[in-house]
């Protein structure tokens, strides 16, 4: 039981720290990205990235069906 009391304790140690630590941060506002929303140009960055990542998602898939078509020859013989 005091190991598990002792588990809790620490836990919410860690956790009130971590607010403390998240809620001195004072950022202020990023110009660039309010610039880019504003012109519209947020949209082209949006489709860029969507564009490389649904490219090398493609290129893992069908690499992975070219492994396995490997495998699948290499156990035959």
């Amino acid at each position: 039981m005091h190991k598990y009391m002792t588990r809790w304790l620490l836990s919410m140690a860690f956790i009130a720290i971590c607010t403390l630590v998240f809620g001195q941060q004072t950022n202020p506002p990023v110009e660039m990205a309010d610039t880019m929303r504003s012109n519209g140009k947020i949209f082209v960055v949006v489709a860029v990235i969507v564009t490389l990542f649904s490219g090398i998602i493609l290129y893992l898939i069908s690499l992975d069906r070219k492994i396995s078509r490997l495998e699948k020859d290499a156990g035959k013989s």
